[in-house]
């Protein structure tokens, strides 16, 4: 696609849900792909599109944020999460790339819609079992080859398996680790990697990022869990009006 494929309220809107995409990774340290993509799909419904852009802002940003503290990285939980991940995290790719776009569509939305709804009911995903711990981290790791909306699933376990100080840095080293696998299967398989596009939406998810670190600051003096909550009920309204536009459009080709 090219920019004369987009009309000008579909360029401004997509990049200010990058700004968005930013400002929520930097700021939560996860959920730049989760809060951003049920609005990307909304604009374009073409997942493999925006994948890899948002893939390609997430290697760069999350290696310039963990590249910072390299010595605070828990090496520890990155083998052990990784040995769990790494397989699903593939097969999630080749779904991504196998299944038909409707159905990536709606199995976006819904993880997207799952955990929203955690985050409205303030329920925590947690574990105290190794064996649920290694469940989580399978599933984390299919759901981020799906749609790099895996997060969630993966820091339940690992706000339990590290001291606080290595948290942020730890997953920023792990999204990159699981970005760049996904990308070598999007080049292997010949997806077209957006390269023009990451340049282009670059600067408002840059800004994004620097408003997102700000706000982190902040953050830190309030509950987090009364952020997600309000994050959640605004995530539900867009994915419920996503919805609603997604459906007219299926009975408009049905008819």
């Amino acid at each position: 696609m090219t920019l004369l494929d987009f009309s000008t309220p579909q360029l401004v809107a997509i990049g200010l849900i990058f700004v968005w995409s930013g400002f929520v990774r930097a700021g939560l340290g996860f959920g730049g792909a989760a809060l951003a993509l049920p609005l990307l799909l909304m604009v374009v419904d073409q997942p493999l599109f925006f994948l890899p852009v948002v893939a390609t802002h997430l290697l760069i940003f999350s290696s310039i944020t963990a590249g910072r503290s390299f010595k605070k990285i828990d090496l520890k939980f990155l083998r052990e999460s990784l040995t769990w991940m790494i397989v699903p995290k593939l097969a999630g790719v080749i779904g991504l790339l196998s299944l038909p776009n409707e159905w990536m569509v709606l199995i976006i939305y819904g993880i997207t819609g799952f955990y929203a709804v955690t985050w409205v009911i303030k329920w925590e995903i947690s574990s105290q079992s190794p064996w649920v711990d290694r469940l989580l981290l399978v599933l984390g790791g299919y759901f981020s080859g799906v749609s790099l909306i895996g997060a969630p699933l993966i820091v339940a376990v690992a706000v339990r398996k590290m001291a606080i100080e290595s948290y942020r840095d730890t997953l920023f080293m792990l999204w990159f680790i699981l970005v760049v696998i996904k990308m070598s299967a999007f080049a292997i398989a010949g997806v077209d990697l957006q390269w023009q596009w990451s340049l282009v939406l670059l600067a408002p998810t840059a800004l994004g990022h620097y408003l997102g670190l700000r706000f982190h600051r902040q953050m830190l003096k309030r509950n987090p869990l009364v952020v997600r909550q309000w994050l959640g009920v605004g995530l539900l309204a867009i994915i419920i009006l996503a919805l609603w536009q997604y459906f007219l459009n299926v009975i408009v080709h049905i008819n």
